[in-house]
């Protein structure tokens, strides 16, 4: 069996090794512009065999938390290109993580005039970081939102499809879709959410069409070689109760991404950033359904990643926060190196303290005994 360590190819994207860093909202994105710190970021952590992008929206209407990137503009996909340019350089391979939020939003955020859309009209019962009124970043609750009316789903489809469009002109390597921890396509998803009576509600059919066709849609842009999915089956993330329904509901996506031939789905295990026995679910199931490179995440240590892979469990490993202050994680799991820890003070929004400066192993300051 492989190894955590060794080369893979999901679909059409090679893989160094089978370490990825997960998605992470870093929230240093002024007026939702890629920029310069973002380059020097992921270039930093580019060993990983796979990097997936912090949450990306593909609209102005998918945005909900304050200086995201985006990747709806030509501007944002040149932004972008010095961020591909520059893990390109540094030997690595990265994917954007194509996102619409939904309900998870504030009017703030939002085109003038606009409050979140969703599936629904209940509201999340959750914040969001907004700008205050001094220009700080805090936070505040969600706005209402409106549920999308039958005629604008087709827009949002086009909307995922434009980002893939745009993701290719930057230079990525291929795109995730944000399809889980309780955002639009999971509003959705879930009965426990999506209260509709039009073919976008009801039965799984009718709850798993629109992320069916954001999927036709971007495997049709990008090549479904290059195009992934994440998912989160039981997670309670941003105000998402347990459906109860959960297993039919996501195998019948992981059955539509299996005709695609997608490159890999990412599932996280439990509940996001939580628990993983917090709900029951059948992985390996889901695992079945799909049939391709498959990608867990959740509180992974070395010793449970090294075991994921070499059991056949998992075909690589996500790790989150703890590649906010190890760039150099690959090493320090290789080596099995100690882990630094980072600072949750400086983890969203600001400037190079907490994002850029955290050392690699040989050059961190020890600490004081």
């Amino acid at each position: 069996m492989p190894t955590l360590f060794d080369p893979a190819r999901f679909g059409d994207i090679p893989l160094a090794n089978r370490v990825v860093m997960a998605p992470l909202t870093r929230n240093r994105a002024p007026g939702q512009q890629p920029r310069a710190l973002m380059a020097t970021y992921y270039a930093q952590r580019a060993s990983a065999g796979l990097l997936i992008t912090e949450a990306t929206p593909v609209s102005p209407l998918g945005h909900g938390y304050a200086d995201t990137p985006g990747l709806h503009a030509e501007q944002q996909a040149e932004g972008w290109r010095q961020v591909t340019d520059a893990v390109h350089a540094a030997g690595g391979r990265i994917v954007v993580q194509l996102w619409h939020v939904g309900r998870i939003s504030h009017s703030s955020l939002l085109p003038a005039g606009e409050v979140p859309v969703s599936s629904t009209t209940t509201p999340s019962g959750v914040r969001t970081l907004v700008h205050q009124p001094d220009g700080s970043l805090g936070m505040a609750p969600c706005t209402p939102p409106r549920a999308l009316r039958t005629e604008e789903l087709a827009g949002v489809v086009a909307d995922f499809g434009r980002a893939a469009r745009l993701a290719k002109q930057a230079g990525f390597d291929g795109v995730e879709i944000h399809g889980a921890n309780g955002y639009l396509l999971e509003q959705f998803l879930r009965a426990s959410i999506n209260d509709r009576s039009d073919a976008y509600g009801g039965d799984v059919t009718g709850r798993t069409r629109l992320v069916r066709e954001v999927l036709d849609a971007v495997a049709a842009e990008m090549g479904a070689g290059r195009t992934g999915i994440r998912l989160s089956p039981v997670t309670p993330a941003n105000g998402a109760p347990q459906d109860p329904g959960a297993q039919a509901t996501y195998e019948a996506v992981a059955q539509h991404a299996r005709q695609l031939g997608l490159a890999f789905m990412e599932v996280v295990e439990g509940a996001t950033g939580g628990a993983r026995d917090h709900a029951p679910f059948d992985y390996a199931a889901l695992k079945a359904a799909f049939g391709g490179p498959w990608i867990v995440n959740n509180g992974y240590t070395r010793e449970m990643a090294l075991q994921a892979v070499a059991s056949g469990a998992a075909d690589a490993v996500a790790f989150g926060r703890p590649f906010i202050a190890n760039p150099d994680l690959v090493r320090r799991l290789r080596d099995d190196l100690p882990w630094a820890t980072y600072d949750r003070a400086t983890c969203y929004g600001g400037e190079a303290l907490g994002y850029t400066l955290y050392p690699p192993y040989d050059e961190a300051v020890p600490v004081p005994v």
